[in-house]
């Protein structure tokens, strides 16, 4: 068993974050404690691990939960994940071409600028005229 505190320092999740996760429901109430301190054991670590992986490719606590769920049922096709991870796929790549997009403004406006006064920056030119 491990307090709260152990959990945040293994699993690399914050314990606001870890409190979070228990009142969302995608981590189960901490057993507690004669003290009333929260206790975990190593299920509860690899749930949180588990949920750690899913929250750095993006997916929301509502897919989180799902993919939870289907964890939960092994013997149930795996085509559910399949259309979750598909699904992040797109959002990610649709993410992607934005973010190129900016890139690709930026560098112009950074090579537009002469770097010399602030009335003939192209930089805050190019912000104000933005429409």
């Amino acid at each position: 068993m491990m307090s709260i505190g152990a959990l945040s320092k293994q699993s690399g999740v914050h314990i606001e974050t870890i409190r979070y996760y228990e009142r969302a429901g995608v981590l189960p109430k901490a057993r507690r404690a004669t003290n009333g301190r929260r206790i975990y054991g190593e299920d509860d670590a690899g749930r949180l691990a588990f949920i750690r992986h899913a929250r750095e490719l993006g997916f929301d606590l509502v897919s989180v939960r799902a993919l939870l769920a289907l964890q939960e049922k092994p013997e149930l096709s795996c085509k559910a994940a399949s259309d979750l991870a598909s699904a992040q796929l797109s959002a990610v790549e649709s993410r992607l071409s934005r973010l190129t997009v900016l890139r690709d403004e930026l560098k112009r406006m950074v090579r537009a600028c002469k770097n010399g006064r602030v009335v003939d920056c192209r930089v805050i030119d190019a912000l104000t005229n933005m429409r």
